[in-house]
C-alpha cells in the first residue's frame, strides 16, 4: 500500500515537472523578443503602427519638434521669451536639455524601422503586395527620421541596417556627413515611392497612411534641398499630372486647419500627422517614445505653445508684425482680405465680421475695441493655424497634449509652388511657373500674376520666397528649412532681410499690437528686438548635444558646436544665393 502511494506521487511529481516545463516553453506575447516577434506580416504591421506612433511625440511633430523650426522661420518669435528662445535666437548650447529631444524620438522611429526592413527581404519583385505595403510605409517614415535629423542635426550619423544594434562599434555610430544622409533620404523616398499605393486605393490609403504621393513630395523635397532642381521638377509635374495620387487645392483654404474627418486627410493633403479629435481622446499624456499607455490622448501640444495665455495657454509661440503686413498689403479681386489671414493669425478685423466663424478667439466674440496678446508679459499676435482659435470649439485651452488638429506636413500647394520654383531656376521666369503660382493666389481670390512683371529670375524667386509661400504656409513647419536651402544665411543681404523680417515688439500696449517695426529702430526703441541678431555661422543648425558626446565617444559637433562657416560648401557645389530684390521697382 505505501510502495502504491509512494508510486503514484513520484507519478504526480513527474506529471507536475513535465507540465512545468510545458510552460516554459511558452511565449508570453507581452515580453517577446526579435527570435520570436517580426516573423509574420501581422507582426510587421504592429511595428509600421509603433513607427506611426512615434512621429506623433514631443521631439517629433506634437510639440518641440515641430515648434523648433517655427522659431527658425522669420514669420514667429518667442514670445514668451523663455521656452524656445534659444531657437528663436540661434543660441541653443551644448548642455542644454530640449534641443536633442528630436533626436531621441527620430533615432526611436528609425530603429522600428530599421528592424522592419531587417524582416521584409531586399528583393521587392518577390514581396506580396501587403510586404511591399509595409515596406514602403518603413522606407518613408525612416526617410522622413533622417529628412529632419539632417534638416536639424546637419551630420547625424547613418544608421540602416538593424544588425547595427548587436554591438557596440554599431551602438556608437560615428557622424556622417550631410551628404551622405541626404543621399540616404533620397534613396529612402524613391524606393518608397515604387512600393506604396496611391491615396486613390481609398480607406486607409485616404485617411493618413503615407502613400506613393507623399513619398514622392518628399523626394522632390529632398532633391531640392541641395538644388537639384531638374530632377525634382519631374517628380512635382507627375504628382500635378496625378502619377501618385489625385490631389487638389480644396476650395476653403481653412480646410487644412480644422479637425475632424470632414477637413483632416482631404485631396489637399498628401501626409499629415494623425491626432484624435476633440472629445474622442484618451486621459494619458504620452510625451516620449518610452510612454506605453493604452488610453493614450493621443494629441499635440502645438496649440499650447501657440494659444494665448488669458486663455490657458503656454503664450509661447507669436507672429512676427512683418507676417501680418505682408497680408495687409495686398487686396483680393474683390477687395477684401486674404482669407489666408483669417486662418493664420488671430487678429480682429472689421471684414471678419460674417467670415467664417467670425471675429471669434475661441468662443469670445471680439470687437475692435478687444486686443488679444499671446503673453501677457511681453505681448505677441496670436497664431490661429494649429489652434481652435477660430472655431470656437472650446473656450479655453486644457494644456498638454490635448488639441486633435492634424499637422498637414506636405499640401498640394505646396507641391505648386516648389514646381514653379523650379521651374524659375532652371528657365526663368516662364507662363508655366507663373500659371501654378496663380493656381495657389485664385485659390484665395488674388488677382494673377503678370509674366510682364518679372523680367528676372531673382525677382520671381523674391516673390515665391517671401510673399507667396510665407503668405501660404505662414506659423507653418518648414520655414526654417527653406532658409538653409535657400542660403540665406550666407549672403548679406539676405542676413539683413532676416533682421528686418524678424525684428518684433515685446510690449502689451495694445496701441503698439499691429503696428510696423523697423530694424533700424532697435538702437533706440529698447521694446524692439530681431531674433537674428544673435546668429553666429554655423548656427544655422542645432549642435548636437554634449550629452550625446559624452555618451558615444565615435560622435562628434557639427558647425554649431564650433561655429563653422557653412557658405564655402554652398558655393562650392555651385549653389546661388539669390540676391534681395525690390518688388515694387
Amino acid at each position: 500500500m505505501k510502495l502504491t502511494k509512494y508510486t503514484l506521487a513520484f507519478l504526480l511529481g513527474v506529471g507536475t515537472l513535465t507540465s512545468c516545463m510545458d510552460e516554459l516553453d511558452v511565449i508570453n506575447p507581452n515580453q517577446q523578443t526579435t527570435a520570436t516577434f517580426g516573423n509574420t506580416a501581422d507582426d510587421l504591421e504592429e511595428c509600421v503602427v509603433a513607427a506611426y506612433n512615434h512621429i506623433r511625440m514631443e521631439g517629433s511633430y506634437a510639440r518641440v519638434g515641430y515648434g523648433i523650426d517655427m522659431c527658425r522661420g522669420d514669420e514667429v518669435w518667442n514670445c514668451s521669451q523663455v521656452w524656445y528662445l534659444e531657437f528663436d535666437d540661434y543660441t541653443v548650447q551644448v548642455t542644454g536639455d530640449i534641443a536633442w529631444w528630436p533626436w531621441r524620438e527620430w533615432y526611436y522611429t528609425i530603429n522600428v524601422c530599421n528592424f522592419i526592413l531587417s524582416r521584409v527581404g531586399e528583393d521587392d519583385s518577390q514581396l506580396s503586395e501587403r510586404m511591399r505595403d509595409i515596406k514602403g510605409q518603413a522606407l518613408f517614415i525612416r526617410g522622413l527620421a533622417y529628412y529632419n535629423l539632417a534638416g536639424y542635426y546637419q551630420n547625424p550619423p547613418l544608421i540602416t541596417s538593424y544588425d547595427t544594434y548587436s554591438s557596440l562599434d554599431g551602438l556608437y555610430g560615428a557622424n556622417s556627413t550631410y551628404d551622405e544622409v541626404l543621399d540616404q533620404v533620397e534613396a529612402d523616398f524613391s524606393e518608397a515611392m515604387d512600393l506604396l499605393p496611391s491615396r486613390d486605393e481609398g480607406g486607409e490609403w485616404a485617411s493618413g497612411r503615407a502613400t506613393c504621393g507623399a513619398a514622392a513630395g518628399y523626394y522632390a523635397r529632398t532633391l531640392m534641398v541641395r538644388h537639384k532642381f531638374s530632377e525634382a521638377l519631374v517628380v512635382l509635374e507627375d504628382i500635378i499630372g496625378k502619377k501618385y495620387g489625385t490631389y487638389r487645392l480644396m476650395e476653403n483654404y481653412g480646410d487644412n486647419f480644422r479637425e475632424g474627418s470632414p477637413y483632416e486627410n482631404n485631396e489637399e493633403s498628401l501626409f499629415e500627422i494623425q491626432f484624435l479629435d476633440y472629445g474622442t481622446q484618451g486621459t494619458d499624456e504620452e510625451w516620449t517614445p518610452v510612454n506605453t499607455s493604452s488610453n493614450a490622448t493621443q494629441a499635440q501640444a502645438i496649440e499650447s505653445n501657440c494659444a494665448p495665455g488669458s486663455f490657458g495657454g503656454w503664450a509661447d509661440l507669436a507672429a512676427s508684425p512683418w507676417l501680418y503686413h505682408l497680408f495687409k498689403a495686398e487686396r483680393t479681386k474683390d477687395g477684401g482680405l486674404d482669407p489666408r489671414l483669417y486662418w493664420t493669425l488671430g487678429t480682429y478685423e472689421p471684414e471678419w465680421d460674417g467670415f467664417e466663424y467670425g471675429n471669434v478667439a475661441y468662443t469670445q466674440e471680439l470687437s475692435a475695441n478687444d486686443t488679444i496678446f499671446v503673453n501677457n508679459i511681453y505681448g505677441g499676435i496670436p497664431i490661429a493655424k494649429h489652434t481652435n482659435l477660430r472655431t470656437g470649439l472650446y473656450s479655453t485651452v486644457v494644456t498638454g497634449l490635448r488639441c486633435g488638429i492634424n499637422l498637414r506636413l506636405l499640401r498640394y500647394s505646396d507641391i505648386l509652388l516648389r514646381a514653379a520654383e523650379c521651374e524659375n531656376e532652371l528657365n526663368g521666369p516662364t507662363d508655366k511657373a507663373i500659371g501654378w503660382i496663380n493656381e495657389v493666389r485664385g485659390r484665395v481670390g488674388l488677382p494673377d500674376l503678370q509674366l510682364a512683371d518679372f523680367n528676372t529670375a531673382d525677382k520671381l524667386f523674391e516673390q515665391i520666397a517671401n510673399v507667396e509661400r510665407p503668405k501660404e504656409f505662414g506659423c507653418e513647419f518648414g520655414r526654417g528649412l527653406d532658409l538653409i536651402r535657400w542660403g540665406f544665411f550666407y549672403d548679406a543681404g539676405r542676413l539683413q532681410q532676416l533682421k528686418e523680417h524678424g525684428t518684433f515688439r515685446r510690449s502689451v500696449d495694445g496701441s503698439k499690437l499691429l503696428l510696423p517695426v523697423s530694424y533700424s529702430d532697435i538702437a533706440t526703441d529698447s521694446e524692439l528686438k530681431s531674433s537674428y541678431d544673435s546668429y553666429l555661422p554655423g548656427h544655422e543648425f542645432l549642435p548636437i548635444q554634449q550629452t550625446l558626446t559624452n555618451k558615444n565617444p565615435s560622435l562628434e559637433g557639427n558647425s554649431a558646436n564650433y561655429s563653422t562657416d557653412n557658405s564655402s560648401y554652398f558655393r562650392d557645389n555651385g549653389w546661388t544665393v539669390r540676391p534681395v530684390v525690390d518688388l515694387d521697382n
